[in-house]
């Protein structure tokens, strides 16, 4: 009976340190949730006086010391058809200059003993690039009580799945900390995991530690431990934005390979008669093959 007690009160003190754990950490994430309101709006205000940029919500930073940050990356994917080319100038009164003109007569011969009549001329069409971005955004956070995000996991050779076991069977064990696992699942992101308990209190003790070496086929490897926060969009208001560098050329004729065809367009462009200028970057898509474009923060 001595002994059974005593086991009892040692049960009782790890669900007691648990529960502590775990509401230790509801106040923290409150606190931290309220800071990164406040750090959003500061972003979505700079964001209205830029508009030209689009600031899109991708991650936490789940680092213990970062949690009250927040990262805004820009990424913008605009589908373009074929016979189409994106050509970003250095100065935006170029690409304004260029837009206002609508239609270019590009030549595509440029030697100059060529008689008048040899010479071939196409017609293309510019157009502005336009874009539907965030103008008011609002993120609703919950914190999965028995899940973990683990973060800064190697990059080994081996199949996703197999990673996966060799995290669960890691946390499964009772003298690692763990307990049971219910689920688990790779983000986006392949250095990083979520796996989700079947018991209550297992995941606050490992939060409570931060990180912990984990063994990871032979070899062993410091993985941070962090809360599971999942967000929800629960308002999202659109406005126009207009890249201000950055023209979309379209009608492009399949009549020179795709090289060529881009040299002769940078050419064309650059020169002040034809009321162009220093070309930043050029990319054309011949006809047969639509393509992604990728704006990023920095981009015209």
């Amino acid at each position: 009976p001595q002994e059974r007690c005593k086991a009892l009160e040692q049960d009782h003190a790890q669900l007691q340190a648990a529960k502590e754990a775990a509401e230790q950490r509801t106040r923290e994430l409150r606190k931290e949730g309220e800071l990164l309101h406040k750090s959003f709006e500061r972003q979505l205000s700079l964001s209205r006086e830029e508009d030209k940029k689009k600031m899109v919500f991708k991650e936490l930073v789940r680092n213990q010391e970062d949690m009250n940050k927040l990262m805004l990356t820009a990424l913008i994917h605009c589908p373009l058809p074929g016979g189409s080319a994106l050509i970003t100038f250095e100065k935006e009164e170029v690409a304004q200059r260029i837009v206002e003109l609508k239609e270019h007569l590009v030549e595509l011969s440029y030697g100059e003993e060529l008689e008048e009549v040899e010479r071939c001329r196409v017609r293309v069409k510019a157009t502005p690039v336009d874009f539907l971005l965030p103008s008011a955004l609002e993120i609703g956070l919950t914190w999965s009580s028995r899940s973990i995000l683990l973060s800064g996991l190697p990059s080994l050779s081996i199949p996703e799945e197999s990673l996966l076991d060799k995290l669960e069977l890691f946390f499964s064990k009772t003298k690692n900390g763990g307990g049971e696992v219910e689920s688990r699942k790779l983000l986006d992101d392949p250095s990083q995991a979520v796996l989700t308990f079947m018991q209550d209190g297992v995941a606050g003790l490992l939060i409570a530690r931060g990180s912990m070496p984990v063994l990871i086929g032979k070899g062993k490897y410091e993985v941070k431990i962090s809360p599971c926060l999942q967000g929800d969009i629960t308002n999202l208001q659109l406005q126009a934005s207009r890249c201000p560098r950055t023209v979309l050329l379209t009608d492009i004729p399949d009549v020179l390979a795709e090289e060529p065809m881009r040299d002769t367009l940078e050419i064309h462009f650059q020169k002040a008669s034809h009321g162009g200028g220093e070309v930043d970057t050029l990319a054309y898509v011949p006809v047969g093959q639509p393509a992604v474009a990728v704006f990023t923060e920095d981009m015209g």
